[in-house]
C-alpha cells in the first residue's frame, strides 16, 4: 500500500539515491485474512515487534538521510495501541507520515486521531466494485461494506485518502468500476498493484495474470489519465513507466512534470533506490515482496543500512541487471520487479518474468 508521493529527484549513479519512501511494518498483527498477504498475518499478537521507544529512534535515524514519506503498514497499524503517538511523533521531527489501514476499523473517533497526530492521507484498499470480489479476496465478511463506511468517515472529516486495488484474474474485469468507485467515493487517487507471488501470494499464483493481459491492463491504465480527476500510478508494476515512455513518444508528447504529472519522475522497480521496507521486528529491505534482509535496526542504524548494504548497492547499479533486463533500452525507467525475479529464479538480479518486451538490443 503506498500513498502518493511528491516528486524527489534521485542524485547520480554513483552517489546514494535520495530515500523517497518508507514501508513500515508497525505490526504484523490484522484482523482480515487477505488472499495475497505478504505477511501472511493473523489476528493475534506478535512477538518481539519494535517498541514505542526503538519506533522513535527508529524515526530519528531516517530523520537522519532526509524527509522521506513514512507509510505506517501492516498488518492493521490502527490495531497497534500506540501508533497515534508514532504518526505524531514522525509529524514533528519533519516526516510527511501516511497510514494504509484496512478501512474496516475506522470510525469517526480514530479519524479525528489520525488528523490530530499529523496523518496527512491514508490508503484503503478495494479489490472489487462489490462485496462479493472483495470480500472473498479479504477473507472477512462485510469486509467491503466496513471498508466503505470507514472511507465515508474520511470523507466526513476532510482526511486525504486514495484506493489502492492489487489486480488478479479474479477482479481483472472489474478494474474499470473500481475506478469509477474510487472517483464516486472522492477518492484522490487510485493506485494499482500487480500481484507479486509472496507470503499467502504463492497459494494464488494461478490467479496472476499473464504476461499479456499485464501489457493491456496498463495500456488501458494509461489511457484513464485524461479521463478521470484522480492521480493514477502502478505499483509492482514497472512495465508502466516504459509504456508511458512509448505511448508519450508516439503521441509527440514529452515526458515531463507537467505532461505525467508524479509518474514523470519516477521510476518502476524502486527496491533499493528510492524506496525500502522495515519490518515489524526492525529487519530493513529493499521492498516488502523481496525477502532479502539488508539489515537489522536494533544491530546497525538505518543511514548506515541505506548507504552501505550490499543489496542495496547492488541494484543501485542497473548495469549489474542480467537477461533481457540487463539489454532492455529501458532499464532505467523500468528495471523489472526485482521481487518476482527473485521468486521465479532466486536470483533479484535476473529478468522480471512477467514481461512480454523484446529489447531492441540482442544478447
Amino acid at each position: 500500500m503506498t500513498p502518493s508521493h511528491p516528486a524527489t529527484r534521485h542524485t547520480s549513479e554513483d552517489a546514494t539515491p535520495t530515500l523517497r519512501l518508507v514501508a513500515w511494518e508497525t505490526t504484523r498483527r490484522c484482523n482480515l485474512s487477505c488472499k495475497h498477504c505478504r505477511a501472511v498475518a493473523e489476528d493475534h499478537p506478535y512477538d518481539n515487534e519494535l517498541s514505542t521507544r526503538e519506533a522513535y529512534t527508529l524515526l530519528d535515524q531516517i530523520r537522519e538521510t532526509g524527509t522521506p514519506i513514512i507509510i505506517l503498514t501492516g498488518g492493521e497499524p490502527l490495531l497497534r495501541k500506540d501508533i497515534f503517538d508514532i504518526a505524531a511523533y514522525g509529524h514533528r521531527i519533519g516526516l510527511r507520515m501516511v497510514m494504509a489501514p484496512n478501512g474496516t476499523l475506522l470510525t469517526p473517533e480514530i479519524v479525528e486521531r489520525l488528523k490530530a497526530s499529523g496523518i496527512q492521507r491514508i490508503s484503503i484498499s478495494l479489490d472489487g466494485a462489490s462485496p462479493d470480489t472483495h470480500d472473498e479476496f479479504r477473507g472477512l465478511k462485510h469486509a467491503f461494506d466496513d471498508a466503505i463506511r470507514g472511507i465515508g468517515y474520511a470523507k466526513a472529516a476532510g482526511l486525504e485518502f486514495q484506493i489502492n486495488t492489487t489486480i488478479t484474474q479474479t477482479n481483472l474485469a472489474e478494474i474499470p468500476k473500481i475506478l469509477k468507485l474510487a472517483e464516486d467515493l472522492g477518492a484522490v487517487a487510485h493506485h494499482i498493484f500487480l500481484l507479486v507471488p509472496t507470503g499467502r501470494g504463492k497459494y494464488i499464483v494461478d490467479s496472476a495474470i499473464d504476461a499479456e493481459q499485464y501489457e493491456k491492463t496498463l495500456n488501458w491504465f494509461y489511457d484513464q489519465r485524461d479521463k478521470t480527476p484522480l492521480q493514477l500510478k502502478a505499483t509492482c508494476a514497472p512495465h508502466y513507466y516504459r509504456i508511458l515512455r512509448q505511448r508519450a513518444h508516439d503521441e509527440g508528447k514529452t515526458v515531463s512534470f507537467e505532461t505525467h504529472g508524479l509518474d514523470a519522475v519516477t521510476r518502476g522497480c524502486l527496491a533499493g533506490t528510492g524506496f525500502c521496507f522495515i519490518s515489524h521486528v526492525g529487519r530493513v529491505q529493499t521492498c516488502g515482496f523481496l525477502d532479502v534482509t539488508c539489515g537489522d535496526i536494533r544491530a546497525e542504524s538505518f543511514k548506515d543500512i541505506w548507504e552501505h548494504s550490499h543489496v542495496f548497492n547492488e541494484l543501485r547499479d542497473f548495469s549489474n541487471l542480467t537477461g533481457k533486463c540487463g539489454l532492455c533500452e529501458y532499464r532505467r525507467v523500468c528495471g523489472g520487479c526485482r521481487a518476482r525475479a527473485y521468486e521465479a529464479t532466486g536470483n533479484y538480479l535476473a529478468e522480471e518474468p512477467l514481461c512480454s518486451y523484446q529489447p531492441a538490443r540482442k544478447a
